[in-house]
């Protein structure tokens, strides 16, 4: 009788250790924000209104700036922050999919597609949802149907068709969102849509606490393609994002979950002033090696044996055709060495350092990667008989990114801030690889395939 007594009293003190237990492990929350195009110069820039960011800054970490990954544009960006490894891993290459549709045609970049179809690596969201915490994601990219974000109001063309449903309704019901109508929503202002997704993430904050919720903002990207870094525009879009930082804030203190979350605000890369684009394409086409005339109308096809398609800072370039990719290859490099604008012609040799897979590892790769002079970017457009078309205003977009990671106006900004983050540290230059399992760690759980390492100079 005794004996079963002590057992009673064993079991249920094991019952209500893992109970207490299991609260313990689900009851920390880390926000991770990413202010698109947030450039490291900006958080020492007195003419930048960030006075919500630089409170936290204060309050917490922050470093002289985040190498970002190559290609230094959005979705392979935000894929190595939430997988701590590069491209040459993960397989993220466009803001898409690189499709090659058959031999001698032209390839093009679909972003419509699934996450299975785009990251080749388990995500920090997809580790923390299969040990049973809560996840969420708003414009996040490289999401859709993931299956392991318990909301997901994904960065994807027609994102409304793929926004869990509960959600959806749930936005549309509060009048956050008019209706659950793709094209109503894309017609909305760049402004308007981040703000629909700010009052998204502050719905889910309050409703369901997410252990961990992902947050994309969008305005200072489009806003400084447009009209370049550091301009009046751009410091308007920033003073938005702050903004839309203040209402994440709020949320949390309405949850009762501010005390207990650990908030990242960061950028997926920084910006470059670019005023000539150059269009390799234009070369290609009058060396007889592309022709725009199409081949197929639905879906639209064209025969090119050599394309580049632009990442903005740079260009990859594709041979599409294996019987004549020695040639090709030998005139392509012939048109390109010597061309106005192109300061350096990357070969495979040179990829593995840069983080980059291969080519004859990885289909999304190309052949080569050409890398413009200072204050030239590259275009798609094959028509027309200028290689270098000047940019003003009036004409065309002002500022670009996907240039080298190793040009320091990449470098993306970095804050820490709130439960386990030492206040008044400041790092040098902090690797974005290490963003994913420094989250994990202070989630309790580990990145193991990850690159990067856990920040623990900025933790308590």
């Amino acid at each position: 009788m005794k004996h079963a007594r002590l057992l009673c009293v064993l079991a249920t003190s094991l019952f209500v250790f893992l109970a207490f237990g299991a609260a313990a492990l689900t009851n920390d929350h880390v926000v991770l924000i990413t202010i698109d195009g947030g450039a490291a110069f900006y958080l020492e820039d007195p003419a930048a209104p960030l006075p919500t960011l630089r409170k936290l800054a204060v309050n917490g970490a922050t470093a002289q700036g985040m190498r970002v990954a190559n290609p230094s544009i959005t979705w392979p960006n935000h894929t190595t922050l939430v997988t701590g490894v590069y491209a040459e891993k993960h397989s993220v290459l466009f803001n898409g999919v690189l499709v090659r549709p058959g031999v001698g045609l032209g390839v093009s970049v679909d972003p419509r597609r699934d996450k299975s179809d785009l990251v080749a690596v388990p995500t920090l969201f997809d580790h923390l949802h299969k040990k049973g915490y809560r996840t969420a994601g708003i414009n996040w990219p490289c999401t859709r149907n993931s299956g392991t974000l318990d909301d997901d109001f994904p960065d994807s063309p027609d994102t409304l068709t793929y926004t869990t449903p509960r959600l959806l309704n749930e936005l549309v019901s509060a009048g956050i969102l008019r209706d659950g109508n793709n094209t109503n929503f894309s017609r909305q202002s760049a402004a308007s849509r981040d703000q629909v997704w700010t009052a998204a993430a502050a719905h889910v904050i309050r409703t369901r606490k997410p252990n961990l919720m992902l947050f994309h903002m969008l305005i200072t990207d489009g806003i400084q393609h447009r009209y370049g870094p550091r301009t009046p525009a751009a410091y308007t879009a920033l003073a938005q994002a702050d903004f839309q930082l203040r209402e994440i804030l709020a949320a949390l203190e309405q949850a009762g979950i501010r005390e207990r979350t650990t908030l990242f605000i960061v950028a997926d890369h920084g910006f470059e002033t670019s005023t000539n684009i150059i269009n390799p394409n234009v070369l290609l086409r009058k060396a007889g090696l592309l022709n725009t005339n199409l081949v197929s109308i639905n879906p639209p096809r064209f025969k090119a044996r050599v394309q580049i398609v632009s990442e903005g800072g740079t260009a990859l370039v594709y041979f599409t055709d294996p019987q004549t990719k020695a040639q090709d290859r030998a005139t392509a490099l012939e048109l390109f060495r010597g061309a106005d604008g192109i300061a350096e012609i990357l070969e495979p040799d040179s990829f593995a350092k840069l983080g980059l897979p291969m080519p004859d590892k990885n289909q999304q790769m190309a052949d080569l990667i050409l890398v413009p002079k200072p204050g030239h970017g590259f275009a798609n457009n094959a028509a027309g008989d200028n290689l270098i078309t000047p940019v003003t205003l009036a004409s065309g977009s002002l500022g670009n990114h996907g240039y080298l990671a190793s040009n320091t106006n990449m470098n993306a900004l970095f804050v820490a801030s709130g439960r386990g983050i030492k206040r008044g540290v400041k790092l040098g230059l902090v690797d974005n690889r290490s963003v994913a399992p420094t989250i994990a760690h202070l989630l309790g759980q580990k990145m193991p395939d990850a690159d990067g390492k856990v920040l623990t100079e900025i933790l308590e």
